[in-house]
């Protein structure tokens, strides 16, 4: 075996044993809560959502990178290639959006009664459910435009030669393609992150003020570094960095992997391992989402 598969393999392969661990250890949490309760809380429902879809995409494209780095080649044809990632995009997508429902949903959780949050606030926890089923549906509908084109633009070439599964499809990266990825992949996440961002800043400010405000309520040995606003502050930046970094990063390696047609093997290969990286690790960034919230409202 190529020494350098072997290497990226065993990294495949403690990455994705981290995350599937992590993720249904978190997931298996709510669960056993709803089991006993019989009742689960809108954030609860967006945490156990967002966990799935992150485990979701170990499984698919972490198991399946893993497999062919130690050797267990898989190969599709051009049309069912472009239906896993088809498959993976809608993952991807999703996890995005949860991502940004999860922090504006925080936001409105712990906003003031007279903010402009009241009215998201009172139908939001209702409507949790609703959200996420028309995100399913709307990004299952978006996606499939990628895989219809580049199916079109297939028949028209009849190309039906195999490839490879962690190869880049060769049907080309026109005008139309790029286009497409700009308009229905890299802009939504763009207007996600600029709403996780903002988001997450107004709730650091309500934290703060909220701090200012209680300042004599509390005894001065309580005002340190451990005081419950600031650890949610520290929880919420930890969290909005972790994504916004992987994320970004994840957007820029696919976006030269596509522009080099996959022909860089490192470029692939780590690309595939930013792209693992939120996934692996968000179950231990929001373990403590919410204790700091309960605690202050």
């Amino acid at each position: 075996m190529d020494p350098r598969n072997l290497g990226i393999g065993i990294i495949f392969l403690i990455e994705n044993t981290v995350g599937i661990l992590g993720n249904v250890s978190f997931l298996s949490y709510y669960l056993v809560i709803y089991f006993k309760k019989h009742t689960v809380k809108p954030l609860d429902l967006i945490l156990m959502h967002l966990i799935t879809v992150n485990f979701l995409i170990i499984l698919s494209k972490g198991i399946g990178n893993t497999m062919t780095a130690f050797g267990l080649k898989h190969f599709f044809n051009d049309w069912s290639y472009q239906l896993f990632v088809y498959v993976l995009r809608v993952f991807r997508s999703m996890s995005v959006a949860t991502f940004c429902l999860l922090s504006v949903f925080q936001a409105s959780l712990i906003s003031p009664r007279n903010s402009c949050w009241k009215n998201p606030r009172a139908k939001c926890p209702k409507d949790i459910g609703v959200y996420i089923f028309l995100s399913w549906i709307l990004y299952i509908m978006v996606n499939v435009l990628f895989p219809l084109y580049m199916f079109i633009k297939l028949r028209m070439k009849n190309i039906t030669k195999e490839i490879d599964f962690e190869r880049y499809t060769d049907a080309g990266h026109d005008k139309i393609t790029v286009s497409l990825y700009i308009a229905f992949s890299v802009f939504p996440e763009l207007i996600y992150s600029v709403l996780i961002t903002w988001s997450s800043s107004s709730m650091i400010v309500i934290l703060y003020r909220h701090k200012q405000r209680v300042q004599h309520i509390r005894s001065p040995c309580a005002f340190h570094s451990n005081s419950t606003e600031s650890t949610a502050t520290k929880n919420i930046l930890v969290r909005v960095f972790t994504f916004l970094a992987f994320y970004t990063l994840s957007t820029i390696s696919h976006g030269c992997s596509a522009l080099l047609s996959g022909q860089n093997w490192w470029l692939m290969k780590i690309t595939i391992i930013i792209s693992l990286s939120f996934p692996t690790l968000s179950p231990f960034v929001l373990m403590s989402k919410s204790a700091p919230f309960s605690r202050l409202y």
